[in-house]
């Protein structure tokens, strides 16, 4: 298991910040028709409940952008990825198909307005990973988006580098089919309420879809 940190300039600046991280062997799939059953009632749901003006109102988007501008980050710029993907429903525009770990984690988001990092344990270098803020020119290959200007984002680093910040993660400790090992990280910028319920939810699907038992939980 790996030991997580939240640096005193997280504590200072977001005091009521929690997480909780899930520590799980997984068997990974190209793709689940019973997961996107309930990806797609989730988005129908979403859409019948939900104005677009309103995305960023949830308690736990509002927290995350609350916590990059006050790190000088333009939230309307760089997206939490629960909101992103919430935007795209009420668009209209389609949900990305990854894979069942990367949609399974999604559909959590969606569900809950929490941004989740999901990484390849077996990918990450060292066994600490603590949460700080994103320097200038820190190197960051966002997934699917090339170099990502990470200055002011919240961001994990392990004894290599940045590998997750809530608008997107790193290409080096990705998910991908051959993943057994899964680290997946619910940031609760806006406190405790709410987050064990995602956790549960989480394990839920992924006892449902991806041959585990739930994995280890930690809070922190």
């Amino acid at each position: 298991m790996f030991t997580l940190k939240v640096s005193e300039e997280i504590r200072t600046a977001c005091p009521d910040y929690n997480g909780a991280v899930i520590y799980a062997t997984v068997k990974n799939f190209p793709f689940s028709d019973g997961l996107w059953e309930k990806i797609d009632a989730a988005a129908a749901d979403y859409k019948t409940t939900h104005q677009i003006d309103e995305v960023k109102k949830n308690p736990h988007i509002l927290a995350t952008r609350n916590a990059y501008k006050k790190f000088g980050k333009d939230p309307n710029r760089y997206r939490p990825s629960a909101e992103a993907l919430c935007r795209r429903i009420l668009r209209d525009l389609p949900l990305y198909k990854i894979d069942t770990l990367v949609d399974l984690i999604n559909l959590v988001s969606i569900r809950t307005g929490y941004s989740i990092g999901g990484f390849d344990a077996r990918k990450i270098s060292g066994d600490v990973l603590e949460l700080g803020v994103g320097r200038a020119d820190e190197p960051f290959e966002g997934i699917g988006r090339g170099m990502l200007n990470i200055e002011g984002l919240p961001v994990y680093r392990d004894a290599t580098g940045g590998i997750g910040t809530p608008t997107s993660d790193n290409e080096r400790t990705k998910l991908s089919v051959e993943t057994t090992q899964l680290l997946a990280i619910i940031n609760g910028y806006s406190g405790k309420d709410g987050l064990t319920e995602a956790v549960a939810y989480m394990q839920s699907l992924l006892r449902e879809f991806a041959a585990s038992d739930g994995g280890e939980v930690i809070y922190f």
